[in-house]
């Protein structure tokens, strides 16, 4: 059998405050601008995107489904390919973003560190040595 997902292309992240979020991502990430309107903008992170949604729109998106709080809990990890996880942590910190966990050397091999953006997601940076 042949699998016919031929890979993520977008990730799609509800935010309450979109030009905060949208700051957020520019100030940590650099990631560039692919598409942009009154209600989401959209970061390249290579052949991905991650696409901010305001929560006010997520109904048009998951009816009859609805989205969770922020409290309800981590439920997924995003994870970043860095070249230096110690470097980025250093920066995340200059730029008053508190760490999670790390920089740590992972078991099953690559050194890592989490944070959270403005609306509760997890990211994670890695480096595999």
């Amino acid at each position: 059998m042949t699998a016919w997902a031929k890979g993520i292309a977008a990730n799609t992240l509800f935010v309450e405050d979109l030009a905060a979020s949208k700051r957020f991502y520019l100030d940590v990430f650099d990631a560039p601008i692919l598409f942009e309107d009154a209600q989401s903008v959209v970061f390249g992170f290579g052949p991905t995107v991650v696409n901010l949604l305001q929560t006010t729109h997520v109904p048009e998106l998951v009816e009859p489904a609805t989205a969770a709080s922020r409290d309800a809990g981590v439920r997924l990890v995003f994870t970043v390919e860095v070249d230096d996880v110690d470097a980025r942590c250093a920066e995340l910190a200059a730029r008053g973003i508190e760490l999670l966990n790390g920089p740590m050397d992972r078991p099953w091999g690559p050194r890592t560190a989490s944070f959270r953006d403005l609306d509760g997601y997890v990211w994670e940076i890695a480096h595999n040595k």
